[in-house]
């Protein structure tokens, strides 16, 4: 098969947003928990009360907040004061990682990504992110963090479609010389991007994330009137770009990738050749850490 006609394009789109219906929000107490962390006028208490619902969370928090106060006199044991240890950014983080790590720990066939590789790809584009955040001083090093973890999560929904439609998209993708993404998007109708933002619009986060994920395979086509999220948007993309030139979770979508400049000149990176040296060793240093973050 050559191409994809009119009528089964038409069928995928069909069933993609069939299924985009069927996803569900995030647990309710999720939700509740991420409000209170943005209330100003909540306490550690508030949010632990909200959180005691989900024993794996607690525990994990309790962990990491130990890890934290290594070489104090005593242990944390309370999830109130762990919380106010860890403070209230890196707790939402938390949170959200573990909601998002099942529905990324898999196989994804239709991207030739082993189990668990677009999980590690996520979670060290959210990490190099942050990293690109505090160096470059753009944005709110959680916010990237943040857009970072969750740029790729359109494929989680696209994956079975992309399989259905690989041998014709990776033809594209060669004869062309043309993004994967766009062979994507050509071939179903969708590119993980556009899911991904249908997405997390679904689970009512920030307009700021939804446009890191909707745009971060485009930064230059932002429109006007969302210029304010440039910073964010070239931040994920830039760490992006660099994870899959690292071979993180390249995958099928790392078929001709292109290398924005823009991005780089928009952040005043002045060398990108010494960025990616320093990322390099960055990767390795940070492996114990998102260690941590795995089996959530």
């Amino acid at each position: 098969m050559s191409e994809i006609d009119e009528k089964s394009r038409d069928l995928i789109k069909t069933r993609i947003l069939n299924k985009m219906q069927d996803i569900k929000s995030f647990p309710q107490f999720v939700l509740e928990t991420m409000k209170k962390l943005n209330d100003p006028e909540s306490n550690a208490s508030d949010v632990a009360q909200s959180l005691s619902r989900d024993e794996g969370l607690v525990l994990r928090i309790l962990k990491l907040a130990n890890s934290a106060a290594y070489g104090m006199t005593r242990n944390i044991s309370n999830i109130s004061e762990a919380i106010a240890l860890l403070g209230y950014k890196s707790v939402s983080n938390i949170i959200l990682a573990a909601t998002v790590y099942s529905a990324m720990d898999k196989g994804l066939s239709g991207y030739a990504l082993d189990r668990g590789e677009l999980w590690r790809h996520s979670l060290m584009v959210a990490y190099t992110s942050r990293h690109l955040a505090q160096i470059t001083e753009a944005v709110s090093t959680e916010d990237a963090y943040v857009g970072g973890l969750l740029h790729d999560i359109g494929k989680v929904i696209l994956n079975d479609y992309v399989r259905f439609g690989y041998g014709i998209i990776v033809k594209m993708v060669e004869e062309k010389h043309i993004p994967f993404t766009e062979a994507e998007c050509q071939v179903l109708g969708f590119d993980h991007a556009m899911i991904g933002e249908i997405l997390v619009e679904k689970w009512e986060m920030p307009e700021s994330y939804r446009i890191a994920v909707a745009y971060h395979h485009k930064p230059n086509e932002l429109p006007e009137d969302k210029l304010q999220y440039q910073p964010l948007l070239d931040v994920v993309t830039l760490a992006n770009t660099i994870c899959l030139m690292l071979g993180i979770g390249i995958g099928a979508d790392g078929l001709q990738t292109y290398m924005f400049p823009e991005p780089i000149e928009r952040l005043g990176i002045k060398s990108f050749d010494s960025l990616l040296s320093e990322m390099i060793d960055f990767a390795g240093s940070v492996a114990n850490d998102m260690g941590d973050m795995t089996g959530l």
